[in-house]
């Protein structure tokens, strides 16, 4: 019988997973390929794994477009409606930082939003394409204000090739894997390298995105997809069941879990997995994920919380009579679903938050893919009276002896005026130049 294992509160010590090390060795040396040979590698990866659109590395514009124009009415016009909910929310948080100028002794300081000028976005394709996945990525980076937005999927389909056209990529990278990642951090003849690469993928994508940091940014190394359900006795345990199992059929790595002070509901979500997955066309791969997953039955509500922060799970859904109260109490979580109305699915496919969240229990530290990820906050200084100015010369250059710096002392005190710098009090630092005083300013 199919359904989740029982474990007890006490051995649920869940770390973050560890990356294989031979997929990580393997994966670094692809893109060590791609960066030494270049297009020639490129196009040797891409030919292994038949991800070429008739021969071509790269799609602009108009071959997206085109692909757009093929699409049927229907799936256009629900991609556009997508588009336009993910767009609203993205522009939302884009609206809530902004630049920002403050006052200082002599002048003004402030911070400048800016946006990173090329971005690479990965979106799976494989054994179920995903065009979601498109529109989650290139559209805050447009938002964002990035100048070029490369997406990088293999084989991509007419489906594909439309979302991106929808969501305004610039170009696509016809390839998929460690290769991918190596063309866009590196650049190749035919791909302009990026500065940040962003977007879900497997275990080859995510070492390889681990391999290149430093060369370019990334948004986040993901490990297996993760739901955890919290439910009381009054939640429907077929809903549930139909909620775990539509995270577990993500891929066979995915864990879902469940968190619940009733064992008869444990019972019963069992019961509803088991009946569901007869009558279930992902049933193979939706089945081995049950099996990485788990319900405990805990003591009560003070023990559901502290699990569910323990876990730091990258979807957590609250399906409880006082699911409002209960979603208040809880610190760690990838993306939350306030009671039973709000499915997982929702956050999946566009109801506007980002569906690109923490796994493996980094939630504790990084939120989900946003606007803000395509977004530097860079800070200036400006000072116009030298005179006003004096108080931050002085603290600065007493700070820099301080610490033992002393040419950062005397670029202080080089600007500091006339007047002051004939009474300032500063330490003898003739002892330190053969008995020379080397410092800058009047005498």
């Amino acid at each position: 019988m199919s359904g989740l294992r029982r474990r007890s509160a006490s051995d649920i010590q869940r770390s973050c997973s560890q990356q294989s090390c031979e997929v990580s060795e393997r994966a670094e040396a692809i893109v060590r390929d791609i960066r030494d040979g270049g297009d020639k590698l490129l196009r040797t990866w891409c030919a292994n794994f038949r991800e070429l659109r008739d021969g071509r590395l790269l799609l602009k514009a108009d071959a997206l477009e085109a692909a757009l124009e093929r699409l049927d009415d229907e799936t256009r016009r629900l991609l556009e409606r997508t588009a336009r909910r993910i767009r609203v929310f993205a522009e939302a948080q884009r609206s809530s930082l902004n630049n920002v100028t403050i006052p200082i002794p002599g002048g003004r300081a402030g911070h400048e939003v800016t946006p990173i000028e090329n971005v690479g976005c990965y979106a799976p394709g494989g054994r179920y394409p995903l065009p979601s996945s498109v529109l989650m990525t290139v559209i805050p980076a447009r938002v964002a204000g990035c100048s070029r937005v490369c997406l990088a999927t293999p084989a991509p389909s007419d489906l594909m090739l439309a979302a991106a056209a929808i969501a305004g990529a610039d170009e696509v990278l016809c390839a998929g894997g460690a290769h991918a990642i190596g063309a866009m951090a590196y650049g190749t003849e035919t791909v302009d390298p990026v500065d940040l690469i962003v977007g879900p993928g497997n275990a080859w994508v995510t070492a390889a995105k681990r391999s290149v940091i430093g060369q370019v940014g990334i948004d986040a190394l993901a490990g297996p997809s993760e739901l955890l359900v919290i439910a009381d006795e009054q939640a429907d345990p077929e809903l549930i069941a139909a909620d775990l199992l539509a995270q577990a059929e993500h891929d066979t790595e995915a864990i879902p879990m469940l968190l619940t002070a009733w064992d008869s509901v444990a019972n019963a979500v069992n019961g509803a997995i088991e009946s569901q997955l007869q009558h279930l066309c992902t049933a193979p791969v939706a089945r081995a994920a049950i099996q990485n997953g788990f319900c405990v039955v805990c003591e009560d509500e003070e023990e559901v919380i502290r699990l569910s922060d323990r876990l730091a799970a990258e979807h957590v859904q609250v399906i409880t009579g006082n699911a409002k109260e209960l979603a208040q109490k809880l610190t760690h979580y990838g993306a939350l679903f306030i009671g039973s109305r709000s499915a997982e699915v929702l956050g999946d496919y566009g109801a506007g938050p980002n569906h690109v969240l923490p796994t493996a229990r980094t939630s504790r530290f990084s939120g989900g893919l946003s606007v803000l990820s395509y977004l530097r906050v860079r800070t200036w200084i400006a000072i116009d009276d030298s005179v006003a100015a004096e108080a931050l010369n002085r603290d600065a250059s007493r700070l820099a002896r301080l610490e033992g710096l002393e040419a950062h002392a005397r670029a202080a005190e080089c600007r500091l005026s006339q007047r002051q710098a004939a009474h300032y009090d500063r330490p003898d630092v003739t002892e330190q130049t053969g008995g020379v005083d080397q410092r800058c300013g009047p005498r």
